[in-house]
């Protein structure tokens, strides 16, 4: 199958040479091309924008910063569904969306995409589509049941034989042809996508989440359809509320340990087996502790992530005292400049003149 692949930052890097590894053909873009050059060498081609994707590649991921980033890359100029006056056949059949932005505007983009591609307005549910709801983003009621109805596209794609969910779509698909959505955010860092383990929590379409799992089953160890468009990114907020309260304790206890004249460094081996263990736990305390490890994201991200958690209990009206408190943090931690520092610079935020729990 040829793929598409736009955003190869820490995450996506490893992701693409996994797809590699497993045969695929990948088609990659970046805003900053030499990001996109660096995986010449594993046997990516390097396009110039993600237009050229459309009429080259049968699915197109993204792993992007935010909803304008993915808004850009597909609807702006030279994006993937610009048509741009070029008569030229659309191949591309699935969008898969790694990136983590908020339901709300998952859904937006992916209503805005069915009606460029084929779907009428009737066959699709949900919030009004186009920009003033991909701006309200976080802002905005999520609906009881908006996604892509399965009409068509879906009956389309189970009449196949399911032996053929990975085969390459024909490079002369109708443009026409309604692109099925799938929200796609995963879990598991930097590690996991080294690795190939990460989660992904998939919302879209159940033929479209079906046809793109050969895909995803390169980099992850599971795949789980949560539901409509845009519950696989609800799925990635509670994953990212259980993360970051978890982080912010650790590093509580961590500044504990070291104030109450014990090594902290020591808590994993200390904890290891017990109910506060956890990856978590034996990942971050070293690097709370000791320093000098690669950084594995920002802080910024956390921060963006959990003022759409925030945005999300309003509108659901869900009591979130603990979120409510991460959410404070991380805004402290961009006051004080730690805005572009690792995950682990919650124990930076947590420090006062008294001492630092780095050893």
């Amino acid at each position: 199958m040829e793929i598409g692949f736009c955003g190869p930052g820490l995450m996506g890097a490893p992701m693409i040479r996994h797809l590699l590894r497993a045969g695929h053909t990948v088609h990659v873009w970046n805003r900053t091309r030499a990001k996109a050059e660096a995986l010449a060498a594993h046997g990516a081609k390097v396009v110039d924008t993600p237009r050229e994707l459309a009429g080259r590649c049968d699915a197109v991921l993204l792993c992007l910063a935010d909803a304008a980033a993915v808004e850009q890359t597909v609807f702006g100029p030279a994006g993937l569904l610009d048509a741009g006056g070029d008569p030229a056949p659309r191949r591309v059949r699935w969008i898969v969306d790694h990136s983590s932005i908020p339901p709300a505007a998952t859904r937006a983009l992916a209503r805005r995409a069915a009606e460029l591609t084929g779907e009428t307005s009737g066959e699709m549910s949900g919030e009004p589509a186009g920009e003033s709801a991909l701006r309200a983003g976080a802002g905005a009621a999520p609906e009881a049941g908006a996604a892509l109805a399965a009409t068509g596209r879906e009956a389309a794609v189970s009449a196949a034989p399911a032996s053929s969910a990975s085969s390459a779509a024909p490079a002369d698909t109708p443009a026409t042809a309604p692109i099925g959505w799938i929200d796609a955010p995963v879990s598991g860092g930097v590690a996991g996508a080294q690795a190939g383990t990460l989660a992904v929590m998939a919302g879209g379409a159940t033929a479209d989440v079906e046809a793109v799992r050969p895909l995803l089953a390169a980099y992850a160890a599971r795949v789980t359809h949560m539901g409509d468009i845009g519950a696989g990114q609800t799925a990635k907020l509670c994953n990212q509320t259980i993360v970051t309260a978890t982080i912010a304790a650790i590093a509580e206890a961590v500044s504990l340990a070291a104030r109450s004249g014990i090594d902290a460094a020591r808590l994993p081996e200390a904890l290891a087996g017990g109910w506060a263990d956890s990856v978590l736990l034996q990942s971050f305390v070293p690097r709370m502790t000791q320093g000098g490890f690669a950084p594995i994201g920002a802080l910024r991200t956390f921060q963006k992530d959990i003022d759409t958690v925030a945005a999300t209990a309003y509108e659901t009206g869900t009591p979130m005292p603990v979120a409510s408190t991460v959410q404070q943090l991380l805004r402290l931690g961009a006051a004080m400049g730690l805005g572009e520092a690792d995950f682990s610079a919650f124990i930076d935020i947590l420090q006062t003149p008294r001492g630092d729990a780095r050893q």
